[in-house]
């Protein structure tokens, strides 16, 4: 124990991560460079850069992690970047459309697209522009103009032991470069003059650039849709008078706001006033509609139906659910798979390996190709000098191909592989309401053989409700009904309120009690009508039944439900059995899961008997049931049950938070989007559990695309290294000139992207 000399230790308080906007990243070796970065910067335990939305998610573990300090050191490396608040309100619709950045750069690209068409029209002798120095020249301004930018971060890459693709393409641009004007300058050197190759070369860069950030937006559209479903302005109540427009940004608790059919909810609120359908699915992805009544509670983004409401504001904008469920979504999409990081490993020293394999073209064409096969030389034969390439000398040719490889192999669709098809199914996902909370639980659910269900509010309602009622023969269900659910008026016990709820769906008018009394885990006494009664265990509201009323009770406690027993100054008025129904769609899901190959197993705190009646009508083995379990006994069974690949824990994410946290995969299912960034990696928001079977194979057709893509990108460079370093230009005169090697680069990238986006159209590949 401290003594009064000892000042207490407080623990500190655990800092949340850093969210990044980062400018200027274009491919794996970019994405290793800035996070290597970052990782060398004191107090950062963690980063994960995402290549496609250009973000980086950062796990602080002091404050010496100065946000300033991480913000410079990438400046230094020549990316801009900025802190995203998480706090902050949602930008308006026209923010919004104004943060698009496809469309920032299209002066860069009609300038180099400009600057292109000039080379191309020189290069044919058309108009009079067939002169060098007019080459020269509209090299030169391509290079200081749109070029810049490029050729800076390259520079800044290299010097920093990290290059990029800015550095392989400024390499390639500056040597066909400095190699003309070599030629132009000092003629009699004999080297070659191809102005035109640099600028043909930039405008395919930017030209691929542009068409993969159009491509790049598109799979950001889901969540453009999930910010969309909150409105810009709501209709504020202020007294008597009408109401009025203000931005939903202003709104504060305790304001009221009315909400006529067709509109959004703007905030999340209780109804006040008002009775009508609502549609949640933009949200939870459940098609019914909400039947909103008032002190039923709305969240921001759903869709009134039918007619006008009136609500009082719960949580400000920026706090409502909407808002947190795209910080969550963004943070994910931040967070990459353990497959990406692997990836973005392989592109950043992939560069390296491109650079040696540059110079070793160089040199063997230079020094040994063109003397062994001298036919490749367009001085030599005409013929091979029409597939696009006119070296006459070695150098010539050796220089054109070490631009192509430079060029043709920049990492670009490695880098984008995983993060596009992450990106684009967690968007789906969110759509769908199911939040995962990031690239990494994607892959695990993808890869999951066995789930565990809690019981309790998870594959049962979590509500109990009336389901028999036994009454003596002169009472009546009615009556007994009336007077269980009076004496329990004051109760808070859930077997209490099932009865409250029985009464009002009969429309039974409760009765005024006196005296009333409540017994910890027996039940509760009071006068009603002069008469004193008792509600609760059979063996405490009478204490020798008869023998009738205890086979009736065995007979519904094995059906699994808890029996309440009514009894006067006569003697037994009753019995009310009360059960928590399960879900309508448990079975349902159970069995498609099955039929995924998945392993099912119940773990509950309940007694044996309720929990072998609900596995029963779920179809669950004796051996898949466990019973009596306290939450750290949940916690070893999880630790301790073998399985082949992954193993996932469904809960309601409140005392099943330890076993959520133990699985490999938590899944919380209609708790909303606090306990997802606590414990659970995934929640299935509404009250559906056919999210759970959405949600594995959504991760399942997420990671098939990954693969697909991770495929192609590395048969793309098997296939086009070789032939940009002329494997098949002294037998057939195959090769690649360096714009088309570029050109092959940019529609490498497009392609992967575009094959992430087919998941947005929602197909069902084969399982």
């Amino acid at each position: 124990m401290p003594t009064l000399q000892e000042p207490l230790v407080q623990e500190p308080l655990p800092l949340e991560p850093l969210l990044l906007d980062i400018e200027g990243m274009k491919c794996g070796g970019c994405v290793r460079a800035v996070e290597q970065r970052l990782l060398d910067q004191p107090g950062v335990r963690q980063a994960s850069v995402n290549l496609l939305t250009r973000t980086a998610w950062v796990d602080v573990v002091s404050p010496e992690a100065s946000q300033g300090d991480l913000l410079q050191s990438l400046e230094g490396l020549g990316f801009h970047a900025r802190l995203r608040s998480s706090d902050g309100e949602l930008p308006s619709r026209r923010e919004r459309l104004q943060t698009r950045t496809w469309w920032q750069n299209w002066r860069q690209l009609v300038v180099a697209l400009a600057l292109l068409l000039v080379s191309v029209l020189g290069h044919l002798a058309l108009a009079g522009l067939g002169a060098i120095w007019i080459h020269a020249l509209v090299a030169t301004v391509a290079l200081a103009g749109p070029g810049r930018p490029i050729l800076v971060r390259g520079v800044q890459t290299a010097l920093a032991g990290l290059p990029s693709m800015d550095t392989l393409v400024g390499l390639g641009v500056v040597s066909a470069y400095l190699a003309s004007l070599v030629a132009l300058l000092w003629p009699q050197r004999g080297w070659p003059c191809f102005f035109n190759e640099p600028v043909m070369l930039l405008g395919f860069v930017l030209l691929g650039r542009f068409l993969e950030d159009r491509a790049r937006f598109r799979t950001g559209r889901a969540l453009e849709e999930l910010a969309e479903l909150q409105p810009d302005t709501a209709l504020l109540l202020l007294g008597e008078g009408p109401p009025r427009p203000v931005r939903v940004g202003g709104l504060r608790p305790g304001d009221r706001v009315q909400l006529l059919p067709g509109d959004r909810v703007p905030v999340d609120g209780v109804v006040l006033e008002g009775a009508s359908a609502v549609d949640v699915s933009g949200l939870t992805g459940e098609p019914l509609p909400l039947q909103a009544v008032p002190r039923s509670e709305l969240a921001a983004g759903s869709l009134n139906l039918e007619a006008p409401l009136v609500l009082e504001v719960r949580r400000r904008g920026a706090d409502s659910a909407i808002a947190r469920i795209i910080h969550l979504v963004e943070r994910a999409q931040a967070r990459k798979a353990p497959i990406q990081g692997l990836a973005d490993r392989i592109a950043g020293r992939f560069t390296l390996v491109v650079l040696a394999l540059a110079v070793a073209t160089l040199l063997f064409w230079w020094l040994l190709g063109a003397h062994l096969w001298p036919q490749v030389l367009s001085g030599h034969s005409a013929g091979h000098g029409g597939m696009g390439i006119a070296a006459e000398t070695p150098f010539a040719l050796a220089l054109q191909l070490a631009i192509a490889v430079l060029v043709v192999a920049c990492p670009c669709a490695l880098g984008l592989a995983t993060p596009t098809a992450i990106t684009v199914g967690t968007g789906r996902a969110a759509r769908e309401g199911l939040l995962f909370r990031g690239g990494d639980a994607i892959e695990t659910a993808a890869g999951l053989q066995a789930m565990l269900f809690d019981k309790t509010g998870t594959l049962t309602r979590g509500r109990p409700l009336v389901a028999a009622v036994q009454p003596q023969a002169e009472v009546g269900a009615d009556r007994l009904v009336q007077l269980a659910a009076s004496l329990e008026t004051g109760s808070r016990h859930p077997l209490g309120f099932a009865l409250l709820q029985e009464a009002q769906r009969r429309g039974l008018e409760l009765l005024p009690v006196s005296e009333a009394h409540t017994s910890a885990g027996q039940g509760v006494v009071g006068c009603i009508e002069g008469q004193r009664l008792r509600v609760g265990r059979l063996g405490w509201v009478q204490e020798a039944p008869a023998p009738e009323w205890l086979a009736l009770q065995a007979q519904l406690e094995c059906r699994g439900a808890s029996v309440l027993a009514v009894a006067g100054e006569q003697g037994l008025l009753g019995l009310v059995a009360v059960e928590d129904q399960p879900r309508p769609d448990a079975a349902a899901v159970l069995a498609e899961l099955r039929a995924l190959g998945l392993e099912l197993g119940l773990l509950s705190g309940d007694r044996q008997e309720p929990v072998q009646q609900l596995g029963a009508r779920l179809g669950l083995r004796e051996s898949e049931l466990a019973w009596d379990l306290r939450p750290e006994q949940k916690l070893e069974r999880i630790l301790q049950t073998p399985a082949r690949g992954a193993l996932a824990m469904v809960g309601d994410g409140i005392n099943d938070a330890p076993a959520l946290a133990a699985a490999d995969l938590g899944i919380a299912v209609g708790t909303g989007t606090q306990i997802a960034q606590d414990t659970a990696d995934l929640v299935v928001m509404g009250d559906q559990l056919q999210g759970i079977v959405r949600a594995v194979v959504l991760a399942r057709q997420t990671m098939a695309k990954v693969r697909q893509n991770l495929a192609w990108a590395f048969g793309y460079n098997l296939i086009v290294l070789p032939l940009a370093a002329g494997v098949l230009l002294p037998g057939f005169g195959v090769l690649l000139t360096p714009p088309l090697a570029a050109l092959l680069m940019a529609m490498s990238s497009i392609t992967v992207v575009v094959n992430a986006l087919l998941l947005q159209d929602g197909a069902h590949p084969s399982r």
